[in-house]
């Protein structure tokens, strides 16, 4: 008889622990954006974490410069709300990128756009 593993989830720990802390770090953002209108429209694209949890990278797409220096001059409260509204022995250090797959996303895009023009 094959034994179970005991975990009732389909998916690793780490990517229930990442989608947490993205949806936690989201509507703190949105909060944020209402006290702060430097940080503008952001959206969390992904958190990944360390395997030992200790540290997670938070990346965001922006249309705003400044939401870096935002997010990071604001990462303590940021840090305080994922450690009030979870569970977690510890709450990891976060860290801010801008996600670098929406800026490949973009480049691309623009590549297509000049091919189809020059089609033209």
């Amino acid at each position: 008889m094959a034994r179970s593993s005991g975990s009732h989830h389909p998916y690793p720990r780490s990517a229930r622990v990442n989608q947490i802390l993205r949806e936690v770090i989201s509507d703190e953002l949105t909060k944020i954006s209402d006290i702060d209108d430097r940080i503008g429209i952001v959206t969390v694209t992904g958190v990944e974490t360390t395997q030992d949890l200790r540290q997670a990278m938070v990346f965001f797409d922006s249309l705003t410069p400044e939401t870096r220096v935002v997010l990071e001059e604001r990462r303590a409260q940021i840090q305080s709300a994922v450690n009030v509204q979870t569970r977690f022995k510890r709450t990891p250090k976060l860290s801010f990128m801008a996600d670098p797959a929406v800026a490949s996303g973009e480049a691309v895009e623009e590549i297509i756009r000049r091919q189809n023009h020059d089609d033209e």
